[in-house]
């Protein structure tokens, strides 16, 4: 089983799990499609947005091994914003690879691909190089 480096083992501050310590003796928990009705609690959604975040993170657009990381949290996103890589799929193996559907994650959760907002915006740019030539040439 790969185990992903670097990839946070639970959402800061809670008890919801991301990634297991240890292979099953009895193979991988199978990966299956739950539902995600509208009246979830706030702090499942948090954990969704949490862990479709450090997956964004740690592989964007690329195929990723499951290794790792906990089938109860995948099963949350499988079938929509997470989907196999690879024909056939097995969802009962540590080798299985899948990929981030960017698009359909995107609408999910918008806030995980918001580019970041800072007190300098591209637009904006202090450096003037025409207030620097007329300096020079003072």
């Amino acid at each position: 089983m790969l185990k992903h480096r670097g990839f946070p083992g639970r959402l800061p501050g809670t008890d919801f799990q991301f990634v297991i310590r240890r292979a099953n003796k009895d193979g991988a928990t199978k990966i299956i499609r739950r539902e995600r009705y509208a009246d979830r609690a706030y702090p499942d959604r948090m954990a969704d947005q949490g862990f479709m975040q450090a997956l964004w993170e740690q592989f964007g657009e690329d195929p990723f091994e499951r290794g790792n990381l906990d089938a109860g949290r995948l099963s949350w996103l499988f079938g929509r914003e997470v989907v196999p890589a690879e024909d056939p799929f097995n969802p009962a193996s540590y080798d299985a690879l899948l990929r981030i559907d960017v698009k359909r994650a995107r609408a999910a959760f918008p806030e995980v691909f918001a580019e970041p907002e800072g007190p300098w915006s591209p637009d904006e740019d202090d450096w003037d190089d025409e207030d620097l030539d007329d300096e020079d040439e003072a």
